[in-house]
């Protein structure tokens, strides 16, 4: 009897000894296999796009003076409706075309009066064009010379009179944008682990990136170019 319970004993001890090691063998391989998944590659894909601006903002402004300031304001009034008509005569609508009260500067006010001076008041107009037709902008802005055959000089050179050119339909081209930003960085993925002698595997995680929009050059503002820059790391197996 004593002689069966140690052959069984020898034979469970058998099992548990197989047993442990076919268990080590399965964590070894895990862990190996784990290892391996640890291996990534981390890397950039860029996509750049031009797109033409589909807003425009057009401040149209002029100054106009006079020693008396209710000749002012007249002179004022009928050139405002001489730049809006304008305008209406090129196309745009009256709901594009907005107008704000001049504003008025007595040179006079401050008790000083400079000798060459010639006029006390001096009036600065604004019109301002929101618009859709960026190419009837484009083409009425070299039309500028009917304004001053009116004796309208339109003022175009410091900062505040640049027309401004926006571009707010990115969601119509962000989604082909972001699968050529993943293709570029795929190819540049594919590379490394072909230089690496490494296999490519899947993405392991991906940030899109911000999209930036600028203009294309300071000639042309109102071509735009769309940029993104999307980061992907993959895995990377031998």
């Amino acid at each position: 009897m004593q002689k069966n319970n140690q052959i069984a004993a020898f034979i469970l001890g058998g099992f548990l000894c197989l047993g442990l090691i076919l268990l080590g063998n399965t964590v070894g391989q895990s862990l190996l296999k784990m290892k391996s998944m640890e291996r990534t590659v981390t890397v950039k894909g860029l996509a750049e796009q031009e797109v033409k601006a589909n807003i425009a903002i057009w401040p149209i402004r002029f100054t106009e003076v006079d020693n008396n300031l209710n000749t002012l304001y007249q002179t004022v009034q009928e050139k405002t409706d001489k730049v809006v008509l304008f305008l209406t005569e090129q196309g745009f609508k009256a709901d594009e075309i907005s107008t704000s009260l001049p504003s008025i500067e007595d040179r006079q006010a401050q008790g000083y009066v400079d000798p060459n001076v010639k006029y006390r008041y001096a009036a600065k107009v604004t019109i301002s064009l929101y618009t859709k037709q960026v190419d009837l902008l484009l083409n009425s802005r070299t039309k500028l010379i009917e304004l001053a055959k009116d004796g309208i000089a339109i003022s175009d050179q410091d900062y505040n009179s640049r027309t401004e050119f926006l571009f707010t339909e990115l969601n119509s081209v962000k989604p082909d944008m972001v699968q050529a930003a993943t293709q570029n960085a795929r190819k540049v993925a594919d590379k490394f682990a072909k230089d690496s002698n490494s296999t490519l595997g899947k993405i392991k995680n991906a940030s899109q990136g911000q999209f930036s929009i600028t203009d294309r050059d300071s000639n042309t503002p109102f071509i735009k170019r769309v940029r993104i820059v999307s980061t992907l790391t993959y895995y990377l197996s031998d």
